[in-house]
Protein backbone atom coordinates (compact mmCIF):
# COMPACT_ATOMS: atom_id res chain seq x y z
CA UNK A 1 0.00 0.00 0.00
CA UNK A 2 1.40 2.93 -1.05
CA UNK A 3 1.00 6.36 0.88
CA UNK A 4 1.18 9.90 -0.88
CA UNK A 5 2.89 12.45 0.73
CA UNK A 6 1.54 15.64 2.25
CA UNK A 7 3.00 17.59 -0.36
CA UNK A 8 1.54 15.24 -3.26
CA UNK A 9 -2.07 15.00 -1.33
CA UNK A 10 -2.05 19.15 -1.49
CA UNK A 11 -1.08 18.91 -5.31
CA UNK A 12 -4.04 16.85 -5.89
CA UNK A 13 -6.33 18.58 -3.49
CA UNK A 14 -5.71 21.84 -5.65
CA UNK A 15 -5.92 20.10 -8.94
CA UNK A 16 -9.72 18.56 -8.17
CA UNK A 17 -10.51 22.58 -7.15
CA UNK A 18 -9.27 23.53 -10.35
CA UNK A 19 -11.25 20.69 -12.02
CA UNK A 20 -14.56 21.26 -10.31
CA UNK A 21 -14.10 25.06 -11.14
CA UNK A 22 -13.62 24.23 -14.40
CA UNK A 23 -16.84 22.17 -15.00
CA UNK A 24 -19.09 24.11 -12.76
CA UNK A 25 -21.91 25.57 -15.19
CA UNK A 26 -22.62 28.24 -12.50
CA UNK A 27 -18.99 29.31 -11.28
CA UNK A 28 -18.66 29.91 -14.83
CA UNK A 29 -21.70 32.21 -14.93
CA UNK A 30 -20.54 34.13 -12.47
CA UNK A 31 -17.27 34.79 -13.53
CA UNK A 32 -18.62 35.52 -17.11
CA UNK A 33 -21.58 38.04 -15.63
CA UNK A 34 -19.14 39.52 -13.30
CA UNK A 35 -16.66 40.33 -16.14
CA UNK A 36 -19.40 41.65 -18.27
CA UNK A 37 -21.04 43.86 -15.24
CA UNK A 38 -18.05 44.73 -13.44
CA UNK A 39 -14.85 44.05 -14.21
CA UNK A 40 -14.82 45.44 -17.44
CA UNK A 41 -15.98 48.53 -16.87
CA UNK A 42 -13.47 49.28 -14.14
CA UNK A 43 -10.41 48.14 -15.74
CA UNK A 44 -11.85 50.56 -18.73
CA UNK A 45 -12.03 53.21 -16.46
CA UNK A 46 -8.94 52.55 -15.02
CA UNK A 47 -7.21 52.59 -18.52
CA UNK A 48 -8.95 55.59 -19.51
CA UNK A 49 -7.59 57.33 -16.58
CA UNK A 50 -4.30 56.19 -17.25
CA UNK A 51 -3.95 57.83 -20.22
CA UNK A 52 -3.90 61.21 -18.72
CA UNK A 53 -0.19 60.62 -17.19
CA UNK A 54 0.78 60.74 -13.37
CA UNK A 55 1.24 64.77 -13.53
CA UNK A 56 -1.66 65.53 -15.23
CA UNK A 57 -4.15 63.15 -13.47
CA UNK A 58 -3.15 64.54 -9.73
CA UNK A 59 -3.16 68.14 -11.34
CA UNK A 60 -6.93 67.37 -12.17
CA UNK A 61 -7.63 65.39 -8.66
CA UNK A 62 -6.44 67.83 -6.89
CA UNK A 63 -7.56 71.00 -8.05
CA UNK A 64 -9.25 73.46 -6.09
CA UNK A 65 -12.56 72.74 -7.73
CA UNK A 66 -12.02 69.25 -7.12
CA UNK A 67 -11.08 69.24 -3.50
CA UNK A 68 -14.25 71.24 -1.97
CA UNK A 69 -16.37 68.79 -3.99
CA UNK A 70 -14.69 66.17 -2.01
CA UNK A 71 -15.13 67.65 0.97
CA UNK A 72 -18.71 68.45 0.60
CA UNK A 73 -19.27 64.70 -0.64
CA UNK A 74 -17.25 63.14 2.22
CA UNK A 75 -17.49 65.49 4.95
CA UNK A 76 -21.60 65.75 4.19
CA UNK A 77 -21.52 62.06 4.25
CA UNK A 78 -20.02 61.30 7.00
CA UNK A 79 -22.30 63.56 9.15
CA UNK A 80 -25.16 62.84 7.81
CA UNK A 81 -24.89 58.73 8.23
CA UNK A 82 -23.86 59.46 12.11
CA UNK A 83 -26.51 61.24 12.52
CA UNK A 84 -28.68 58.33 11.07
CA UNK A 85 -26.69 55.96 13.00
CA UNK A 86 -28.10 57.49 16.20
CA UNK A 87 -32.11 58.08 15.17
CA UNK A 88 -31.65 54.69 13.03
CA UNK A 89 -30.83 52.95 16.48
CA UNK A 90 -34.02 54.80 17.91
CA UNK A 91 -36.34 53.49 15.13
CA UNK A 92 -35.24 50.13 14.67
CA UNK A 93 -35.58 49.52 18.67
CA UNK A 94 -39.17 51.14 18.15
CA UNK A 95 -39.81 49.23 15.54
CA UNK A 96 -38.78 45.87 17.24
CA UNK A 97 -39.76 46.27 20.71
CA UNK A 98 -43.00 48.25 20.60
CA UNK A 99 -46.83 47.54 19.16
CA UNK A 100 -48.53 50.41 18.16
CA UNK A 101 -51.23 51.46 15.42
CA UNK A 102 -50.26 51.59 11.59
CA UNK A 103 -46.70 49.74 12.66
CA UNK A 104 -46.59 47.96 9.64
CA UNK A 105 -47.30 50.96 7.35
CA UNK A 106 -44.48 52.64 9.38
CA UNK A 107 -42.13 49.67 8.80
CA UNK A 108 -42.79 49.76 5.30
CA UNK A 109 -42.26 53.89 4.38
CA UNK A 110 -38.45 52.89 5.98
CA UNK A 111 -37.83 51.61 2.69
CA UNK A 112 -39.11 54.34 0.53
CA UNK A 113 -35.81 55.74 -0.52
CA UNK A 114 -34.74 52.21 -2.33
CA UNK A 115 -37.78 52.28 -4.54
CA UNK A 116 -38.51 55.84 -5.01
CA UNK A 117 -36.97 57.41 -7.97
CA UNK A 118 -34.01 59.78 -6.51
CA UNK A 119 -35.09 62.52 -8.75
CA UNK A 120 -39.03 62.49 -7.25
CA UNK A 121 -37.09 61.86 -4.25
CA UNK A 122 -35.11 65.72 -4.62
CA UNK A 123 -37.92 67.42 -6.15
CA UNK A 124 -40.11 66.91 -2.78
CA UNK A 125 -37.38 67.71 -0.46
CA UNK A 126 -36.31 70.95 -2.55
CA UNK A 127 -40.85 71.56 -2.45
CA UNK A 128 -40.87 71.14 1.11
CA UNK A 129 -37.43 72.88 2.27
CA UNK A 130 -37.45 75.94 -0.14
CA UNK A 131 -38.48 79.36 1.35
CA UNK A 132 -42.39 78.86 0.87
CA UNK A 133 -42.42 74.75 1.52
CA UNK A 134 -43.63 73.50 4.38
CA UNK A 135 -40.51 73.16 6.85
CA UNK A 136 -38.94 75.69 5.00
CA UNK A 137 -40.97 78.37 5.74
CA UNK A 138 -40.59 77.57 9.43
CA UNK A 139 -36.98 78.14 9.25
CA UNK A 140 -37.00 81.26 7.28
CA UNK A 141 -37.82 83.90 10.03
CA UNK A 142 -34.69 82.09 11.83
CA UNK A 143 -32.50 82.45 8.72
CA UNK A 144 -32.14 79.16 8.06
CA UNK A 145 -32.05 78.38 4.36
CA UNK A 146 -32.25 74.39 3.59
CA UNK A 147 -32.61 74.07 -0.35
CA UNK A 148 -30.20 74.92 -2.48
CA UNK A 149 -27.67 75.06 0.05
CA UNK A 150 -24.92 72.47 1.64
CA UNK A 151 -27.67 71.55 4.10
CA UNK A 152 -29.74 70.68 1.48
CA UNK A 153 -27.03 68.30 0.28
CA UNK A 154 -27.08 66.62 4.17
CA UNK A 155 -30.72 66.55 4.00
CA UNK A 156 -31.04 63.97 0.82
CA UNK A 157 -27.96 62.23 1.90
CA UNK A 158 -29.77 61.21 5.81
CA UNK A 159 -33.43 60.86 3.27
CA UNK A 160 -31.94 58.30 1.28
CA UNK A 161 -29.23 56.68 3.78
CA UNK A 162 -31.66 56.06 6.51
CA UNK A 163 -32.95 52.43 5.93
CA UNK A 164 -29.35 51.37 5.63
CA UNK A 165 -28.49 51.24 9.51
CA UNK A 166 -32.78 50.68 10.34
CA UNK A 167 -32.52 47.13 8.20
CA UNK A 168 -29.16 46.36 9.29
CA UNK A 169 -29.97 46.85 13.09
CA UNK A 170 -33.44 45.34 12.81
CA UNK A 171 -32.66 41.65 12.19
CA UNK A 172 -29.82 41.91 15.07
CA UNK A 173 -32.03 43.68 17.77
CA UNK A 174 -34.72 40.68 17.21
CA UNK A 175 -32.31 38.18 17.74
CA UNK A 176 -31.55 39.65 20.91
CA UNK A 177 -33.48 37.51 23.70
CA UNK A 178 -35.46 39.93 26.47
CA UNK A 179 -34.82 37.80 29.09
CA UNK A 180 -30.77 39.13 29.15
CA UNK A 181 -32.44 42.96 29.91
CA UNK A 182 -34.33 41.04 32.29
CA UNK A 183 -31.36 39.60 34.06
CA UNK A 184 -29.85 42.91 33.89
CA UNK A 185 -32.78 44.77 35.92
CA UNK A 186 -32.96 41.43 38.49
CA UNK A 187 -29.59 41.99 38.93
CA UNK A 188 -29.99 45.92 39.81
CA UNK A 189 -29.44 47.66 36.70
CA UNK A 190 -30.92 50.55 35.38
CA UNK A 191 -32.49 50.86 32.12
CA UNK A 192 -29.64 53.08 30.80
CA UNK A 193 -26.76 50.99 32.64
CA UNK A 194 -29.02 47.84 30.76
CA UNK A 195 -28.72 49.43 27.34
CA UNK A 196 -24.71 51.00 27.72
CA UNK A 197 -23.19 47.63 28.95
CA UNK A 198 -26.08 44.98 27.98
CA UNK A 199 -27.60 45.82 25.25
CA UNK A 200 -25.04 48.15 22.90
CA UNK A 201 -21.85 46.28 22.81
CA UNK A 202 -23.66 43.28 20.92
CA UNK A 203 -25.26 46.41 18.70
CA UNK A 204 -21.80 48.08 18.03
CA UNK A 205 -20.70 45.67 15.08
CA UNK A 206 -24.35 46.16 13.51
CA UNK A 207 -24.30 50.27 14.05
CA UNK A 208 -21.03 50.46 12.30
CA UNK A 209 -21.99 48.54 9.29
CA UNK A 210 -25.36 50.27 8.79
CA UNK A 211 -23.20 53.98 9.40
CA UNK A 212 -20.60 52.24 6.63
CA UNK A 213 -23.65 51.04 4.24
CA UNK A 214 -25.18 54.85 4.78
CA UNK A 215 -22.10 56.43 4.18
CA UNK A 216 -21.50 54.94 0.94
CA UNK A 217 -24.83 55.17 -0.32
CA UNK A 218 -24.71 58.93 0.33
CA UNK A 219 -21.60 59.25 -1.49
CA UNK A 220 -22.41 58.24 -4.68
CA UNK A 221 -26.01 59.90 -4.53
CA UNK A 222 -26.72 62.17 -7.54
CA UNK A 223 -30.02 62.11 -8.43
CA UNK A 224 -31.99 64.08 -5.64
CA UNK A 225 -28.70 66.08 -4.84
CA UNK A 226 -28.76 67.63 -8.06
CA UNK A 227 -32.14 69.02 -7.40
CA UNK A 228 -32.05 70.58 -4.03
CA UNK A 229 -28.85 72.15 -4.88
CA UNK A 230 -27.59 74.89 -6.34
CA UNK A 231 -24.27 72.79 -7.89
CA UNK A 232 -21.74 76.28 -7.37
CA UNK A 233 -18.16 75.24 -6.90
CA UNK A 234 -16.59 76.12 -3.14
CA UNK A 235 -20.66 75.87 -2.42
CA UNK A 236 -22.49 72.91 -2.26
CA UNK A 237 -20.83 71.11 -5.53
CA UNK A 238 -20.60 67.54 -4.59
CA UNK A 239 -17.71 65.23 -6.67
CA UNK A 240 -20.83 62.86 -8.95
CA UNK A 241 -22.49 66.79 -9.86
CA UNK A 242 -18.85 67.13 -10.99
CA UNK A 243 -18.13 64.74 -13.08
CA UNK A 244 -21.25 65.35 -14.58
CA UNK A 245 -20.33 68.60 -15.34
CA UNK A 246 -17.13 67.92 -17.15
CA UNK A 247 -19.05 65.84 -19.13
CA UNK A 248 -21.49 68.78 -20.66
CA UNK A 249 -17.92 70.64 -20.89
CA UNK A 250 -16.55 67.48 -23.24
CA UNK A 251 -14.07 67.58 -20.84
CA UNK A 252 -13.68 63.67 -20.60
CA UNK A 253 -10.37 63.69 -18.77
CA UNK A 254 -11.13 65.15 -16.08
CA UNK A 255 -14.19 63.66 -15.42
CA UNK A 256 -12.31 60.13 -16.25
CA UNK A 257 -9.79 61.44 -13.12
CA UNK A 258 -12.73 62.96 -10.67
CA UNK A 259 -14.57 59.09 -11.03
CA UNK A 260 -11.61 57.30 -10.68
CA UNK A 261 -10.75 58.62 -7.30
CA UNK A 262 -14.69 58.06 -6.18
CA UNK A 263 -13.91 54.75 -7.19
CA UNK A 264 -11.00 54.25 -5.83
CA UNK A 265 -12.29 55.94 -2.33
CA UNK A 266 -15.26 53.61 -2.93
CA UNK A 267 -13.40 50.73 -2.90
CA UNK A 268 -11.42 51.11 0.07
CA UNK A 269 -15.30 52.19 1.91
CA UNK A 270 -15.90 48.39 0.64
CA UNK A 271 -12.51 46.71 2.27
CA UNK A 272 -14.02 48.94 5.50
CA UNK A 273 -17.45 47.32 5.44
CA UNK A 274 -16.58 44.10 4.85
CA UNK A 275 -13.99 44.23 7.85
CA UNK A 276 -16.86 45.37 10.13
CA UNK A 277 -19.30 42.56 8.99
CA UNK A 278 -16.21 40.43 9.57
CA UNK A 279 -15.46 41.93 12.79
CA UNK A 280 -19.36 41.59 13.46
CA UNK A 281 -19.40 37.78 12.83
CA UNK A 282 -17.32 37.23 15.74
CA UNK A 283 -19.75 38.52 18.22
CA UNK A 284 -22.78 36.06 16.74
Amino acid sequence: MTVSSPPEQLNRGAKNQIQRFNFSLPWTIMFGYLTLMLFVPIAALFLKASTVGPAEFWRIATSPVALSAYDVTFTTALIASLINGVFGVVIAWVLVRYDFPFKRLVDAIIDLPFALPTSVAGLTLATVYSDNGWIGSLLAPFGIKVAFTRLGVGVAMLFISLPFVVRTLQPVLQEMEKEVEEAAWSLGASHAQTFWKVLLPPLIPAILTGIALGFSRAVGEYGSIVIISSSIPFKDLIAAVLVFQRLEQFDYAGATVIGTVLLLISLVMLLAINILQAWGRRYE
